[in-house]
């Protein structure tokens, strides 16, 4: 089976016609800026509160630049948890998005094997330390670990976005292991080339 014949998800995919209006306003913006529809979107539209409900909480996470966490650095966290959670499906697409928010075609790839050895500030390699202990080993994580985010240079937003990415990237590295959500394959050369 190849890809391209691999199933969007183990439950129903709902009617692209059917999708309430906001929905399906959002969806045909997200493929006429990417060229496609990332699967994940194929995946929850069949249940559109939910779907409504995850999205408005990955743009209040995702899409906002501060001086503690760039967009990029956003994306990272991403990578580097959901590797830890072996989800194919969020490394590979927040992958190709760190591509394009870093402006580096190799950082996530060497984030995604192991974010330890990757060529990563000193700030970045302590949010994706704290990350990924809470991604792994939550009842670690303590007060210390929160004091060295701040020490880091992280304002008391900054530091609980590293939290929360890192929470609603569990919800969704398990829902994409839960349905079986394969990576688009538009994915893999995202941010690799110039345009």
């Amino acid at each position: 089976m190849t890809a391209e014949q691999t199933p969007i998800s183990r439950f129903p995919l709902a009617d692209p016609a059917g999708l309430p209006a906001d929905l399906a306003e959002r969806y045909a913006d997200v493929q006429e800026r990417s060229g496609f529809l990332p699967h994940v979107f194929a995946a929850l539209a069949w249940r559109p509160e939910e779907a409504r409900a995850f999205f408005t909480m990955h743009d209040a996470l995702m899409d906002k630049d501060t001086p503690g966490l760039s967009t990029g650095e956003r994306e990272l966290i991403v990578v580097a948890t959901s590797a830890a959670n072996d989800c194919a499906y969020c490394v590979v697409a927040h992958g190709a998005i760190a591509r394009i928010r870093t402006r580096d075609p190799l950082l996530a790839d060497l984030v995604a094997v192991d974010w330890r050895k990757a060529p990563l500030s000193e700030r970045v390699h302590t949010v994706l330390d704290v990350a990924v202990r809470l991604a792994t080993d939550p009842a670690a994580v303590g007060a210390a670990d929160l004091d060295r985010l701040r020490a880091a240079g992280l304002s008391e937003d900054d530091v609980w976005d590293v939290g929360a990415i890192t929470a609603f990237f569990a919800l969704s590295n398990r829902l994409a292991h839960f349905a079986a959500i394969p990576p688009n394959p538009e994915f893999h050369l995202l941010g690799r080339l110039p345009r």
